[in-house]
């Protein structure tokens, strides 16, 4: 069983711990770094390793999952470099917006296994959507990124150009998904729900409509043709919701958010 360490374990270092362990991965084979020890003391009592030294963890690991911020990551990568053994370890970084290239210039070789992942934040309760990109790793370590990734979810490999629209469609996407439920919820009060239950209604539904995507693979519009009867009120609400500009204004979002993150 291989040595996973996480390098700035916050939230998603959490439920990637939650998740390895939860699918039978021993927690001495994990390493969690954080500056403050006292918030990885849960993990700890699991028997997870805990420290604030990333080059010893670093040097103890075969694959090593960078879970620092991206203005932090070439101060980490500075700091581990003369550990790191292209030979027996994995990189992987959930920096977005940081390049497999920036990372072989940090470390000084290109050569090394890198892979770039972006979950989001359901990773909390294992229903992450992972977009992954590999470089110079072999079939093996592909496949043992995979397995990782997909104890938080579900994961992809996608073209490394397509890593920031990943990031938007993935990571973002939470955000927006939750603004929608956020105030369909409030809908549902101002037409006479509790907010307790109007939350309940709402995310059923949501939830229903997805797993009616994902289970028949069909199109939205197929779904949405089998609820709009003609006069009845489903196409009044959406004719409204478009006259209003719904599904131009998430698409507006989706496309600034991505120009901002090609800027930095």
């Amino acid at each position: 069983m291989k040595n996973i360490a996480i390098i700035g374990c916050g939230n998603l270092g959490f439920s990637i711990v939650r998740g390895l362990t939860e699918n039978g991965y021993k927690a001495e084979n994990i390493i969690a770094t954080r500056r403050n020890l006292d918030s990885l003391k849960s993990l700890a009592d699991q028997g997870v390793q805990t420290m604030v030294d990333n080059v010893r963890a670093s040097a103890a690991a075969d694959i090593i999952i960078l879970a620092v911020k991206p203005h932090n990551i070439e101060n980490v990568l500075n700091e581990i470099s003369t550990v790191l053994n292209p030979e027996k370890q994995i990189l992987i970084s959930l920096a977005s917006g940081i390049s497999v290239l920036q990372i072989e210039t940090l470390i000084g070789t290109s050569v090394f296994p890198i892979v770039r992942a972006m979950p989001n934040t359901a990773a909390d309760v294992g229903e992450s959507l992972t977009c992954l990109y590999s470089k110079n790793c072999s079939k093996e370590q592909t496949a043992d990124v995979k397995a990782l990734f997909d104890t938080v979810g579900e994961s992809l490999f996608v073209n490394e150009e397509l890593m920031e629209a990943a990031t938007i469609m993935g990571a973002c996407g939470i955000a927006y998904v939750l603004r929608f439920i956020r105030a369909m919820i409030q809908g549902g009060i101002q037409v006479g729900f509790d907010a307790q239950t109007a939350t309940r209604i709402v995310t059923q539904t949501v939830k229903g409509a997805a797993e009616l995507l994902i289970q028949r693979n069909e199109h939205p519009e197929k779904e949405i043709d089998k609820v709009t009867t003609p006069k009845g009120c489903t196409i009044v609400g959406l004719n409204e919701m478009e006259h209003a500009g719904f599904s131009s204004s998430l698409i507006k979002g989706i496309v600034a958010s991505y120009k901002a993150i090609e800027k930095k």
